[in-house]
């Protein structure tokens, strides 16, 4: 498998992906919802706010996950929101996306990434570090549907500390039917 940060060429192939993804596992109205946000992140989300990474195998997209700029005013760290990510299904179960995840995470904190946040399940998402937080330590930009969802991790050295909100994220994001 390989990695890929190159995702302007292949934009309409990473949201077909994650369309046909999430149709599968969460229906068609769902499935259009994430294809359209993937092309309002690449769209709308200045690049020095967005990290995209794909995973590859024999020339064919089998996953991708997106980091976008989720901005603290109040606190000096650098915060990045891992969200959406997709997995191609019939590559599902083969870790693909621990492996990607585990990737995106790693090349986030050579670039001076503080804090990486996410919202989903905590059995998949524990298995790369992330930990439940509460939204008092860690602000979320709109009111969450399932609180139990919000995760993070510190991708320094320093031990995790509460977030000083209220929080921003990238354009994209402000949505709350997203959250």
């Amino acid at each position: 498998m390989e990695f890929s940060t190159e995702y302007l060429p292949h934009q309409d192939a990473i949201a077909a992906l994650f369309e046909a993804t999430f149709t599968v596992s969460e229906g068609a109205t769902e499935g259009a919802m994430i294809g359209a946000l993937v092309h309002r992140l690449i769209a709308d989300t200045p690049p020095d706010d967005l990290r995209v990474f794909t995973a590859w195998r024999a020339a064919a997209l089998v996953g991708g996950i997106f980091f976008t700029r989720l901005r603290y005013p109040n606190d000096p760290r650098v915060v990045f929101l891992l969200a959406p990510v997709a997995v191609a299904t019939d590559h599902q179960g083969q870790g693909v996306g621990q492996r990607l995840i585990a990737h995106g995470l790693e090349a986030l904190a050579q670039q001076g990434v503080d804090i990486a946040v996410t919202y989903g399940d905590p059995a998949f998402y524990s298995r790369v570090g992330f930990r439940a937080v509460r939204v008092d330590e860690v602000p979320s930009p709109h009111p969450l549907n399932m609180p139990q969802g919000w995760l993070a991790q510190s991708l320094g050295d320093a031990s995790f500390a509460p977030l000083s909100g209220p929080a921003e994220a990238a354009r994209a994001f402000d949505d709350p039917a997203l959250w």
